[in-house]
């Protein structure tokens, strides 16, 4: 029996639920799950997605809608925030991983067009499937985040590039390189007027229609994203790329917020599709004959890519810590690759049987790599004897003046929670030291009797700047037990005496807090319950007296 349309639809969803539960109680990551699926509806199983678009189709729905809410939560800080260390590891991680993988494609006896290719595929990691991951683990506002996703777009631009100058030499003889390079240039910057150009004069306002409706405004930022994506593929680049400008485009409104939290459970839901196309295209002609040297590329990119990762940020002086979580993210390789060896095959440049080596490589990869994402902390702690040995003990210094070096309080993160507690003890009249990664954030912090300066509570190197000595209490705002757990493991290092209060948003990671020895767990969402309890019963209670209106006090 063939299936098209709804039926086959229906049936690829009852075959991805089913797996997916299998997954979920083996404890199995769902991506793996996924892309096994779309092996088995592919040509290599069932032969199902080949013969239907529809799967196409919604796979490139979700990847708009993917990086569209990727851009919509992005901050525009975040260029200037880890700008420099993003351009400095997503060129050296392509540089490195480009000259290594050709030199060990060489050793393996390809020649030397061949070589160039493999060794350009190892290099580029895959955006969506770390940007997915990293979502799920809540931790793409985490440093290692922030870098990861500003080096992946670093990434992304550059395969775009690699993939028009490849296109432009695949043409005739007769055409000038020169002036393709020229023309793309002025599309990109031709698109990115355009788009600023709605950021100005257009959005602002028709969101403001638009949003008197829920579903409209849902709708509205649906085609909006798919518009631009668009738009971008007609130009000549990637459709993420406009979706992502899309979403940036937006991230300044005052409706970012809603529109995100709408788009959240579509963008699941579609994303299912994009794994299952990946697993569909997966090609395996002569792979049997190629397990030796899929197995060298595979350990390379796995171990490799991370490693070469680390090394860049250790030289630019981040904690080892920082860089092995980030650097974990670029150990598989990318949708981009594949896309890369299928263009060198339409061009000549390469065999079927290159594609098929690329395609292992990615399977292999994107497997490994999303057990290494997901269990990163727990990997780290056992790696960590060894990788101590690339901690940069001369780290950067900060020079502290006036009444920083005799603080009374030492607090990280000038949030809203970590700047409310700031507010509240530098008016006390304690002498209060934040420390904050965001250098906007410390750079606006004009709080009375508070002094603000720029740090990560993951830089271990950093407590040997503080006035540990001097201050009474050492106050993490940072809802992540991890991080906590490290900062705590530092001051205990550091032979520091006074008291430790952390932050934690459930009641597991309170529980391990408490057994690593803080001396108060901070639970801001009870607080503030309690506070607005207190307020709401004091409105209560005037009403009951009656005579007055029942508002509370100013």
């Amino acid at each position: 029996m063939e299936l098209h349309g709804f039926a086959l639809t229906a049936v690829i969803l009852a075959i991805s639920a089913f797996v997916g539960l299998l997954a979920v109680r083996l404890r199995q990551p769902l991506i793996v799950a996924f892309i096994g699926v779309g092996i088995l509806v592919g040509p290599t199983g069932f032969g199902w997605v080949e013969a239907d678009g529809t799967i196409e189709l919604l796979a490139r729905m979700g990847i708009a809608i993917l990086l569209f809410l990727v851009g919509l939560r992005l901050d525009l800080h975040l260029i200037r925030t880890t700008g420099p260390i993003a351009l400095a590891t997503g060129l050296g991680q392509v540089l490195f991983t480009s000259v290594i993988g050709y030199l060990i494609a060489i050793g393996l006896g390809m020649d030397t067009v061949t070589a160039l290719y493999v060794a350009v595929a190892l290099t580029f990691s895959s955006t969506i499937i770390i940007v997915k991951l990293l979502s799920d683990k809540r931790e793409l506002e985490q440093l290692h985040g922030r870098i990861a996703v500003g080096f992946l777009i670093v990434q992304d631009i550059v395969v775009v590039l690699v993939m028009i100058v490849l296109t432009a030499f695949g043409r005739q003889a007769g055409d000038n390189l020169a002036v393709d390079v020229a023309l793309v240039f002025a599309k990109g910057l031709g698109l990115l007027a355009g788009v600023a150009l709605l950021m100005r004069y257009v959005l602002p306002k028709v969101l403001h229609q638009v949003a008197r409706s829920q579903e409209l405004l849902l709708l509205f930022g649906v085609a909006y994203a798919v518009s631009v994506a668009t738009l971008s593929d007609w130009m000549g680049f990637s459709s993420e790329v406009g979706a992502f400008l899309a979403g940036v485009s937006l991230a300044t409104t005052p409706y970012r917020d809603a529109l995100g939290a709408r788009l959240v459970s579509l963008r699941d839901f579609l994303l299912l599709f994009f794994f299952l196309e990946l697993g569909a295209r997966l090609e395996f002609s002569d792979a049997s004959r190629q397990l030796t040297e899929a197995a060298i590329f595979s350990v390379f990119v796995l171990v490799g890519n991370p490693l070469i990762v680390v090394l860049i940020m250790a030289v630019m002086r981040y904690p080892v810590r920082v860089g092995f979580l980030a650097g974990l993210t670029v150990a598989q390789i990318s949708e981009f690759s594949l896309i890369l060896a299928a263009l060198g095959l339409s061009l000549g440049h390469i065999t079927g049987a290159t594609v098929s080596l690329v395609t292992v490589v990615g399977l292999i990869t994107i497997g490994g790599s999303t057990y290494l994402i997901l269990y990163s902390h727990q990997i780290y702690a056992r790696l960590e004897r060894w990788l101590s040995v690339l901690e940069r003990t001369d780290g950067r210094k900060r020079d502290l003046h006036g009444h920083e070096k005799e603080a009374d309080v030492i607090l990280y993160g000038l949030g809203r929670f970590g700047g409310a507690i700031a507010d509240q003890l530098g008016k006390a009249g304690h002498r209060v030291l934040a420390v904050d990664f965001d250098p906007h954030r410390v750079a606006r912090s004009e709080r009375e009797g508070v002094a603000a300066m720029f740090g990560s509570a993951e830089d271990m190197h950093l407590l040997e700047n503080l006035p540990l000595s001097h201050a009474r209490c050492v106050i993490s705002t940072i809802p992540l037990p991890e991080t906590s757990k490290t900062l705590l493991h530092g001051l205990r290092h550091h032979d520091y005496r006074g008291k430790v209060a952390l932050t934690a948003h459930s009641e597991r990671d309170a529980e391990q807090l408490d057994d690593a020895g803080a001396d108060l767990i901070l639970r801001p969402y009870p607080l503030a319950a309690v506070a607005a309890a207190e307020v709401i019963d004091q409105l209560l209670g005037r009403g009951e007296q009656g005579g007055d209106s029942g508002r509370p006090p100013a």
